[in-house]
Formats: structure tokens, C-alpha cells, sequence
């Protein structure tokens, strides 16, 4: 349990300003700050400022992300194109290709862009909600670092590739499906290491086929290729691992072939020798323009419909609710909008470390 929090606007400005000291432009840094705070603003604490320095800090100054973000558009033709973020910061490369998508969406009715050499560009639903506050449909994948084993292996070949959609209700939140093609993903067991807590058996396999349950050696497995993550309904085929498996897929060739960029291996972030290298990241991102079908307040009624009968549904004894994707991430932000995000102690360090780092000391963060 968290026993201090900071609220959105200071971590968010915070964040912003570190970005500026690394070299992100300004803009470029406001952008970064508000995806990585509307994750913690949603409770999906593994990708938010407990990200913020391993994933954006530390690549940076380890020369394989660039903080000056070159957008550049190689391709593009009518209700699509291709981008080429060259390595520099995947939010702006996110941001930028998905308002293209519904920029183009809104003329011919659909969108996509696609985007080669990105980075990590944090909650995919970010994205996807996007869209849906445009009256659209969102959709939005992303390759990774190679962390899943395809069902009957042991080698980590496909990233957590999320599939995520955002679709408007009339509700007062969009449905926001966002998720990995995975049990679990790096970023969560990253949180459960911070909060020194034991991982499930079933999220990763060691080669010998056993669980490994200690978030620190997983984490050190994955990258050493000593372990793996099992794909979205487990090992083998009695659960249906291979759907998750076969979804993982889905999202690697759309994040890659398309945009002719790096897959599979080759997005390991180190070269031959061990050095460390950019990941060459792939992304797509889709917008569907509602009113090209139907009014969007119909669609917007009858999404909510279904969500309202869902939840309305017959519960399983012992449980009080059923939820909607997207219902427990708008009760985090009720819950934590004059909380803050809750800070735990490797959290509180970071923090401490940074503002010494970069000499921030109007940021006086009370623990």
C-alpha cells in the first residue's frame, strides 16, 4: 500500500522537465509527459512514471533513442501512409500517426498509418481513445522486444503486442480495450519487482518448462532469452494459447510488414556483441469514421446497450460485479483525481534520484 502520492499536474510537469533537461523539445516533451501521466491517471501504473526513467531516461542517455524526434512521412496516399520516426520519441510518433489517421478518416471515411523505427510509446489506449473521442473507431498495435514463446516453444520470439480498440459510448467513458497478446507483460512484472511481490505460476516459463515466479530473475530471463512470457490463454493448446499466440502474430506482421521494418529478433535492443542498440519499434494505427456508417449517437447508444447488459448480467457466486474494458481505469481516475498517484518506495527514490540528477529543486515532492 501506497503511503504517498503525487498529484497528476506536478508529476506531469515533473516528467516534462526532465524530458526537457535529456534534450526533447518542448512540445515534444509535453506530449511524452501526458500519455505517460494518463496511464497512472488510469491505474495501469506499469507504464506510467514507474516507466519513466528505465524506458525513456536511461535509453536516451544511452544513445538509443533520440530525444528530437524526426517525423517523417515516406509514403503517403490518400486514406493511408508510412512513417519513419527515426528512433526518436514513440509518444510524438504515436500522437502524430494516429491524429493523421483521423485526419484522413475524416475524409474518405477510414484512416491508417503505419510507422517504422519508433520507440516504446506507452498505453497503446491512449491511441485508441484518441479516435473515440473524435467519434471514431480506434485501433492500434505495436511490436516489442521478443518476450512471448509461440505455443510448444521456449524461445522468447514475439513481443506483448498489444491488439487495442477505442470505441465512443454514450457512457461517461469510452470502451478502451487494451491489452497484451500475453499473460502478463514486462512492464507488470517490472511493478510487481518495485512492490517486491510474487508473480503467479503460468505468466513466464522457464526453458525447463517450469514457472518462474521471482519478478527480478524473470525480467533478467527475458532478456537473456533464459525465459519467456506465455501467450494470452497459456501454454499449450488445453487453454487456447495458441489464439493468443496467433494474435501476437497478427500484431508483429502489421507492425513490420507493412512498413518494411525490423521483427521478431531483431528487436532485442543489443547487437552481436552485446551492445546496446535502438529497437527499431513498428506501430499501426487506424481510424474508422462512425458517421461514414451510422449517427454517432446511435452507434454511441447501442455500444452502450450492450455494455449496460453485460454488466447487468447474471454475477458468478462470490462476485458483485461484472465489468466492461475501459469501467475500471474511469474508477481509477475518480478514485485517484484528488489522491494522486500513489508513490511506493522505489517509486519515492526515483523520484528523489532525478530531482538531484537535474537540479529541480522547485519539485518538493512530500514523503
Amino acid at each position: 500500500m501506497a503511503d504517498a502520492y503525487a498529484s497528476f499536474d506536478k508529476l506531469e510537469s515533473f516528467m516534462k522537465d526532465v524530458f526537457i533537461k535529456v534534450g526533447v523539445p518542448p512540445d515534444d516533451a509535453a506530449i511524452c509527459a501526458e500519455i505517460l501521466i494518463e496511464s497512472d491517471k488510469r491505474g495501469i501504473d506499469s507504464h506510467g512514471v514507474g516507466r519513466f526513467k528505465p524506458i525513456y531516461i536511461d535509453r536516451i542517455k544511452d544513445g538509443i533513442q533520440n530525444p528530437v524526434t524526426n517525423f517523417e512521412i515516406v509514403k503517403d496516399h490518400l486514406a493511408t501512409a508510412v512513417a519513419d520516426g527515426h528512433d526518436g520519441m514513440g509518444h510524438v510518433i504515436g500522437k502524430k500517426s494516429m491524429q493523421m489517421a483521423i485526419d484522413k478518416a475524416k475524409k474518405y471515411g477510414l484512416g491508417m498509418v503505419v510507422a517504422r523505427n519508433s520507440t516504446h510509446y506507452g498505453i497503446a489506449g491512449y491511441y485508441a481513445t484518441m479516435a473515440a473521442k473524435e467519434n471514431m473507431i480506434g485501433i492500434t498495435g505495436t511490436n516489442a522486444r521478443p518476450s512471448i514463446a509461440p505455443t510448444f516453444g521456449i524461445d522468447n520470439m514475439l513481443g506483448t503486442n498489444p491488439l487495442t480498440f477505442g470505441l465512443p459510448t454514450d457512457e461517461d467513458f469510452p470502451f478502451v480495450l487494451d491489452c497484451a497478446t500475453s499473460v502478463s507483460q514486462r512492464g507488470k512484472i517490472e511493478h510487481y519487482e518495485r512492490i517486491n511481490k510474487t508473480m503467479p505460476e503460468g505468466w513466464v516459463i522457464n526453458r525447463d518448462g517450469s514457472s518462474e515466479t521471482d519478478p527480478a530473475k524473470a525480467l533478467v530471463g527475458l532478456t537473456k532469452d533464459t525465459c519467456a512470457l506465455a501467450p494470452l490463454g497459456g501454454l499449450g493448446e488445453d487453454t487456447a494459447g495458441y489464439k493468443g499466440y496467433g494474435y501476437a502474430t497478427v500484431v508483429e506482421i502489421l507492425s513490420a510488414a507493412l512498413q518494411q521494418g525490423q521483427f521478431l529478433k531483431a528487436l532485442t535492443g543489443f547487437d552481436e556483441s552485446g551492445k546496446k542498440v535502438p529497437f527499431h519499434l513498428g506501430h499501426f494505427f487506424i481510424a474508422i469514421d462512425i458517421n461514414a456508417f451510422v449517427e454517432p449517437a446511435q452507434f454511441k447508444k447501442t455500444t452502450g446497450d450492450i455494455l449496460r447488459s453485460l454488466r447487468a448480467s447474471a454475477k458468478a457466486p462470490g462476485q458483485q460485479r461484472i465489468y466492461t474494458a475501459g469501467e475500471k481505469e474511469y474508477l481509477a481516475w475518480l478514485e485517484r483525481k484528488d489522491k494522486g498517484v500513489p508513490l511506493n518506495d522505489s517509486l519515492k527514490k526515483t523520484l528523489k534520484s532525478l530531482v538531484e540528477e537535474y537540479k529541480l529543486d522547485s519539485y518538493q515532492f512530500n514523503f
